[in-house]
């Protein structure tokens, strides 16, 4: 996410209401400076990243790094069909996939739909609507549930983290709850990242300027990651996976790819709380609704009082 520092003079002025800004004769015209000045500098550290790729690839040192990668491809390759044949046969040995898979409904009988025969990690033979009959919309919406699975982990972390922080004190947030911090970028207020006065994400431009931010700078990994291996060979670097495993350097640093049968079961374990942290998000959804609080507010309240804060209770109090 672009950070973008804001002058103090700035900060002082989009601090303060509107009204107050109506008192000087250049208030309007310096709120309007600082706010391109920070469409512009969210524009620019957004495109550092795809200005730098495309000048090392055009540059002698990326001919040099991808001449170097040509060199060994053939053994990368190699490799990367070894490890494929090794993984294949983790999957066929593992509890988690094939025909003697745990289904959804554990040990109830049911004649679980044909076309999920236990190939993908997670599959749990779910498809009541038979929406993944055809082979090529199945993988579409394995892809899109794997994108979607991380982002929700991510987001998730990014929900609790900055409450938890907060509430022991380690960090003071004007707006520690994630849904009061999304209400303020609406209303175009300036919030400090991480409590550090000074420290601003997209200014006072709000929501907009930070998805496009993130719209940028989503578009290169995202575009390495679907391209898969061929996607980064210009600045010479290999990627031996596919679309939703790429591993490489980039996509694996902590190389935890490298025991294959570890690899198949991570791959399990990462779509299973990935939905898991989906799911999670309705509930977050739903509490900011009712309740008005973040998570860990909602999950201390109910640890101090079980029988006053629960669903049950909540339910009849919307009922009334």
């Amino acid at each position: 996410m672009a950070v973008s520092f804001v002058p103090t003079s700035s900060t002082s002025l989009l601090r303060h209401p509107p009204s107050r800004l109506r008192e000087g004769n250049h208030a309007p015209c310096s709120r309007i400076k600082a706010s391109w000045q920070e469409v512009a500098g969210v524009m620019v550290l957004s495109a550092i990243p795809f200005t730098a790729v495309k000048a090392i690839a055009n540059s002698p040192l990326g001919e040099s790094l991808q001449r170097q990668m040509e060199q060994k491809k053939k053994l990368y390759a190699e490799n990367s069909s070894k490890f494929r044949e090794l993984a294949e046969k983790a999957r066929e040995e593992s509890l988690w996939y094939g025909e003697d898979r745990p289904r959804w409904l554990g040990p109830l009988s049911c004649k679980y739909p044909a076309h999920l025969n236990g190939e993908l990690p997670g599959d749990y033979g779910f498809d009541i609507a038979s929406l993944s009959q055809d082979p090529v919309a199945l993988q579409r919406y394995f892809n899109f549930e794997v994108l979607h699975a991380r982002w929700a982990m991510l987001a998730a972390l990014g929900v609790v983290i900055p409450e938890i922080l907060d509430l022991l004190g380690v960090s003071h947030f004007v707006e520690p709850v994630w849904w009061r911090v999304g209400y303020s970028k609406l209303k175009g207020d300036t919030l400090d990242y991480l409590g550090i006065p000074g420290l601003h994400v997209a200014g006072s431009q709000g929501v907009v300027i930070i998805a496009i931010c993130q719209a940028l700078l989503m578009v290169g990994p995202e575009y390495a990651r679907y391209c898969g291996i061929e996607a980064l060979e210009p600045l010479g670097i290999y990627l031996p996976g596919d679309i939703n495993y790429p591993g490489g350097i980039l996509f694996d640093p902590l190389n935890l790819s490298k025991d294959p049968v570890a690899f198949e079961e991570l791959k399990v374990k990462e779509i299973k709380n990935g939905r898991l942290a989906m799911v999670a998000w309705l509930g977050f959804y739903a509490q900011a609704a009712v309740t008005g609080k973040g998570p860990i507010q909602n999950l201390l309240d109910h640890i101090s009082d079980p029988f006053q804060n629960n669903l049950f209770s909540t339910l009849k109090v919307l009922i009334k």
